[in-house]
């Protein structure tokens, strides 16, 4: 069977199973080896068309989920604490912050209480792009899980919640 016979077969069943997606010819070694590269290969899908969606606007994952961290905490941050809040381990939070700020995106402030601490704010214009991305972001979302009913996007979310706690339990960063 090839690919495309694969996902015809999976369009009418409505179930894609990853082995016939992957032409593996093998068994997995586990269900959890299987999970884990469910986990991968959606996580690499997922990412493409979030990054197509962004760059429509002229942004990447990261610059759009740094501008919504903005939105959302409703004050300046220090990289710190925007560290902390990204989807993804960011390794230079400077250099997204210089990308935004040469977009006029946002600004930074240097703390009058501690001239080492440097607060990014989002301007007027990262407030409206982040807002335009919204509207076909959550419409995305929408068809990417559109063959799940609402009970199981809630199943998926409590298994989710549950492997990064056993992520972070037995394999901490």
């Amino acid at each position: 069977m090839n690919q495309l016979s694969a996902f015809l077969l999976a369009e009418r069943s409505g179930v894609m199973k990853l082995h016939e997606e992957l032409l593996r010819p093998v068994p997995f070694r586990s269900p959890q080896q299987e999970a884990i590269l469910n986990l991968l290969r959606i996580g690499d899908q997922l990412e493409n068309r979030l990054e197509r969606l962004f760059r429509e606007h002229g942004l990447t994952l990261s610059r759009f989920n740094l501008l919504r961290n903005l939105v959302l905490a409703e004050r300046p941050l220090a990289c710190g604490e925007m560290g902390e809040r990204m989807l993804q381990v960011v390794p230079a939070i400077t250099s997204l912050v210089d990308h935004l700020e040469q977009q006029g995106l946002v600004q930074r402030e240097r703390s009058t209480d501690d001239r080492r601490v440097v607060r990014v704010h989002i301007t007027d214009k990262g407030k409206r792009l982040t807002e335009e991305t919204m509207k076909p972001l959550e419409e995305l979302e929408q068809r990417l899980l559109s063959k799940l009913k609402p009970a199981e996007v809630q199943t998926l979310i409590g298994l989710l919640d549950k492997t990064r706690v056993s992520i972070a339990t037995h394999h901490p960063a």
